[in-house]
């Protein structure tokens, strides 16, 4: 497994702090977020899944959450000023991204969008986040997450 992808590459040139980390990727877990925990022995609220979504069916739209909560859609939309919002499919998640599911980091992918962040990741003191590859995790500090992607904080869980 390459420990250079797009995101470590992004993270890196930001002058950004984060350590790498690799697990056994499971594709038949029932929960990639939660499946990483587990493989890290960390707490799920400290594992963070970063999920694509479209607001108001045209605006892409990454959230960040802990991997053992998931998103109000009506929240999320909310939080950036639109009226609905919905999962995206993961054939365009992977468009969008330039990474394939369960391996979508929030840095470096192919067409950076808005990012929401879940108000409670900021609570701890390092968090994890996927590398941008299947069975790869960057462990960083939240506020650190939160001022490289210009990320908006909001209470998104449901």
């Amino acid at each position: 497994m390459s420990k250079v992808t797009p995101a470590t590459r992004a993270l890196t040139a930001a002058g950004v702090g984060f350590t790498i980390h690799a697990y056994d990727y499971d594709p038949e877990a029932e929960s990639i977020g939660r499946q990483a925990a587990a493989a890290l022995s960390e707490d799920p609220a400290r594992v963070l899944k970063t999920l694509m979504a479209l607001v108001d069916g045209k605006s892409s739209v990454c959230v960040i959450v802990p991997s053992d909560q998931e998103v109000s859609m009506k929240k999320l939309a909310a939080a950036v000023s639109g009226k609905s919002a919905q999962m995206m499919k993961p054939p365009e998640a992977e468009r969008v991204t330039g990474y394939k599911v369960g391996g979508i980091s929030p840095f470096g992918q192919r067409k950076q969008v808005g990012t929401v962040i879940e108000q409670t990741a900021l609570a701890h003191d390092l968090v994890y986040l996927n590398g941008g590859q299947r069975g790869l995790q960057v462990r960083m500090k939240p506020t650190d997450v939160r001022d490289a992607l210009k990320a908006i904080v909001a209470d998104v869980i449901a």
